[in-house]
This record gives C-alpha cells, structure tokens and sequence, in this order.
C-alpha cells in the first residue's frame, strides 16, 4: 500500500515549524540550522504533494501551522480535518494506483515490441517458452540440471540498455540452485556449458511476472557460467544466498 509520507510529515512539521516561516524571503536568515532545517522540510512536502497532484493554498497551510503552534482555536471541526485528510489519502492513493497501472501497461507494450525485434537479429533464438537466448560461447565443461548448483558471473539490464544489477559490481561470483531462480534463467542456462557465455532476453512471464521493483519488465542478462555442481543441503551458504539471485 502507498505511503502518504507528506501527510505524516505535515502532521509534524505543525510542531516543529516557528512562526518565521510566515516572514518575507529577505527576513529568513539561512546561516540559522534551525531555519535550514525547516525550510528544506517545507521544500520537501511541498515536492512531495506536488508530485502526488495534491492542489496546496500555501496561506492556508500557512494558517494552520500558525493555529497549531500558538494552540488557537481550529477553523475547522478536528473530526473534519481527520475525514478530509482520509479522502485526500484515498484520492491520492487510487491516483497513484492509476499511474502505476498505466506505467505497467507502458512496460508490458514496450517488452513486446522489444522481443519482436530482437527476435529478427542475427543469432537469436526463441525457444517455445517465449524465452529468447544468444549463444557467445557454448562452453567445455558440464551442462547443469535444474537440481544443480550454478556459480556464475552476470549482469542484468533493462532493454534500454540500463543496469540494474550485477556480480561484476559486487565483487563475487553468484552461486545458487537453477531451480530457484526466475524461469528464464533455469531454461537459458541449460543451454550451455561450463566456461560457456549467454545472452538472455526474458519476457516478464518468464521473468518477476507482477512482483517486485523489475514487475511486468522484459530483462536482458549477460551470464557467464563458471561451474556446476551437485544440489547441496538446505541452508548451506552460497554466494548467490548472501548477494541476492535472479
């Protein structure tokens, strides 16, 4: 669920806001901490409600931190307030579930359109799954099984070239069971061999579907495998446990 983070800060900011705030920009002294303080939190709620759509009165905000500091009266019924603020939550909240669909809609479309292309260049090939793969080196040593365990090193990328995760940047190999990674990377590395290198382009079903930060995303991975080996016991520690998989 989504966090109304301007509304929680606001509720603070009543009480931590002097009444300064109210002065002309020239009266704000900003070698003051507290004045710096202060302000960079009123620049970030208002960065925040304005990136949420959120319609601000700057002299009504104004008025209500006043009222709240100096312990007047409130202009408005607190029952009100509260219920105001509760619709402004949920209008705030199915906005932003809008977005969020229509941002997925966008990556679903864009995928698409990606594999349909990708699939017509020179050496890749699209297996039944839908998964789409190109061999660099097909590799030496032994082909994995599903039970077994991969070290690999590999670099994901989304398919406008952006990185968002990789063992080279960490430092270390990943080792893991084939069979608890993302579907396209236990079919695509079947497919080569020890020493071998291969390039993976994983629509979302075959990727994190709808879950997580790379949801309803079409992946490209760069994998290089190093070794495999036998299934080893639960809880044993791997590399690939301690840095994160695919």
């Amino acid at each position: 669920m989504m966090r109304m983070r301007p509304l929680i800060l606001g509720t603070m900011i009543g009480f931590m806001l002097p009444a300064g705030i109210v002065y002309a920009e020239e009266t704000l002294k900003f070698d003051d901490n507290n004045v710096r303080i202060n302000y960079s939190l009123g620049y970030q709620i208002g960065g925040d409600f304005k990136r949420q759509g959120v319609e601000i009165n700057a002299e009504a905000v104004v008025k209500g931190i006043e009222d709240a500091l100096s312990g007047a009266q409130p202009m408005v019924d607190p029952k009100a307030m509260q219920a105001t603020l509760m619709d402004l939550k949920r209008k705030v909240v199915a906005q932003q579930r809008a977005k969020k669909g229509e941002t997925e809609l966008q990556y679903i479309a864009a995928g698409k359109t990606f594999m349909q292309e990708n699939a017509t260049k020179e050496g890749v090939k699209t297996t039944e799954s839908g998964l789409q793969y190109k061999i660099i080196e097909t590799g030496k040593g032994k082909s994995p099984k599903p039970t077994d365990q991969v070290t690999v090193n590999y670099r994901g990328t989304l398919t406008n070239g952006n990185e968002f995760d990789s063992s080279y940047e960490r430092g270390e190999p990943a080792t893991f069971s084939l069979n608890g990674v993302i579907k396209g990377w236990t079919e695509g590395l079947q497919l080569i061999k020890e020493g071998g290198k291969i390039q993976l382009f994983i629509p979302p079903d075959l990727a994190y579907g709808g879950r997580g930060p790379m949801a309803h995303r079409t992946l490209i991975f760069d994998v290089e495998l190093i070794s495999v080996g036998d299934k080893k016991p639960a809880g044993s520690a791997t590399g690939g446990q301690a840095q994160g998989k695919p």
